[in-house]
């Protein structure tokens, strides 16, 4: 099965050749040197010990964090948690395990960002990623920008770069955007799936969004274009860790009442999005059983996705049941499968491979509904050339992030089994 979970990775990269926009001009000293180093990544934080430890810690302190919410939920509902007040083990469902903590763990990141370490990091972290792989200086930054930030928020600070960068850049941009997470929800995705490939899957993600954008859109960067934006000599703020508003730091409180409301606003379009995307694919069930009672939205998902699953090393039977969950992802989003298999996943009925791929998979924003908010982002900020040509490349974005879903997939699977 090892053979064919290899196999699968060179088909994904296969396909994205296929498909690129002009093969002649792709780096491929680059894209070689960011797949070796995301293959040893990969095998690092799996098959070592100390490899492991640090994503086990990494993802124990999110559920550290996540206990730490608690507190301010049983203050609160104390009858939605706690038996004294009615509440049951049974209580603690996806919103109070998973969609409420948001509400500290996205301040938390914020005042992180107000007081310059989280932009610090993302700085240096972008500089030794350009560095090492010989990408551009932005694309490198932005790659680590977007899995702290999410992609609209980092699309959103740089939109001075974007502005000025050539449209096939920021199409780039767009289609790396796909394979975005936010730091923020990591907790939430903690609690309902194996939190160790959770983390794993974010330094996999940026630099498969990397290869795969290289390799689908390629594009020559010259030295002269190869500059980070400036404002009046300093930095954009995005860059230097500003929070800035007519060139003045905002106010500490009221900062943090902008940020609790706004983390109160993620949870309701989370909550939402799940809410009227798991009715709707009830409803496309109810009316595909009209036509026959064998079909089914998970059905047809998993005929569709099942090659796809089969190349991740898995026998038929499991092949056809993860392919039916990328499906259902790539549809609706990674909450509304998470949600199914939070029960289950870390139990016998799936074997270590097969949880480590399927948890990997569904770790980033990878959907058809991305689509439509990385679009309305750009609209706002850049010309209607830039927009037109981002509009017309849809598919390249929905390909390129369930390409980089896929390749982050099949590196990690290679040493779980």
């Amino acid at each position: 099965m090892i053979f064919i979970n290899m196999l699968g990775v060179l088909v994904y990269l296969a396909i994205a050749f296929l498909f690129s926009k002009n093969k002649k001009k792709i780096n491929w000293k680059s894209t070689v040197i960011v797949l070796v180093l995301n293959l040893v990544l990969a095998w690092f934080f799996t098959s070592f010990q100390i490899g492991q430890d640090i994503v086990k810690g990494a993802a124990d302190g999110f559920n550290w964090l996540v206990q730490v919410a608690y507190q301010g939920i049983v203050f609160a509902l104390p009858n939605w948690v706690t038996p004294q007040f009615g509440g049951t083990a049974k209580s603690m469902n996806f919103i109070t395990s998973s969609l409420l903590p948001i509400l500290l763990v996205v301040p938390m990141f914020d005042i992180l960002t107000y007081i310059g370490v989280l932009p610090w990091i993302i700085k240096w972290v972008g500089r030794g990623l350009s560095f090492i792989t010989g990408q551009p200086k932005f694309e490198s930054f932005f790659s680590v920008e977007m899995m702290f930030l999410g992609n609209t928020e980092a699309l959103a600070v740089s939109q001075l770069q974007l502005k000025t960068m050539r449209k096939e850049r920021n199409l780039t941009l767009a289609m790396m955007s796909m394979s975005c997470i936010t730091a923020s929800i990591l907790g939430a995705y903690t609690q309902m799936v194996p939190g160790q490939f959770v983390l794993t899957a974010v330094p996999i993600n940026i630099l498969n969004a990397i290869i795969v954008t290289n390799i689908l859109n390629p594009v020559e960067v010259t030295l002269e274009e190869d500059t980070i934006a400036k404002i009046g000599g300093s930095s954009v703020a995005a860059e230097e860790g500003e929070v800035e508003s007519d060139g003045k730091k905002e106010p500490f409180f009221s900062f943090l009442g902008d940020s609790i409301m706004g983390a109160g606003r993620l949870i309701l379009i989370i909550a939402g999005n799940v809410i009227a995307f798991v009715a709707l694919a009830a409803l496309i069930d109810k009316l595909l059983g009209l036509i026959s009672p064998v079909l089914s939205l998970e059905h047809i998902l998993g005929v569709i996705m099942f090659p796809f699953a089969w190349l991740m090393g898995l026998n038929v039977h499991d092949a056809f049941g993860f392919a039916q969950y990328m499906g259902t992802k790539l549809v609706t989003n990674e909450f509304v499968v998470m949600g199914k298999i939070a029960g289950t996943i870390n139990t016998n009925a799936f074997s270590p491979h097969y949880r480590a791929i399927l948890t990997v998979f569904l770790t980033s924003f990878a959907n058809f509904s991305t689509t439509g908010m990385i679009i309305g982002c750009f609209k706002g900020i850049v010309d209607r050339e830039n927009n037109e040509l981002i509009s017309k490349n849809v598919g390249y974005m929905l390909l390129s992030g369930i390409l980089v879903s896929l390749l982050s997939a099949g590196m990690v699977g290679l040493f779980v089994w």
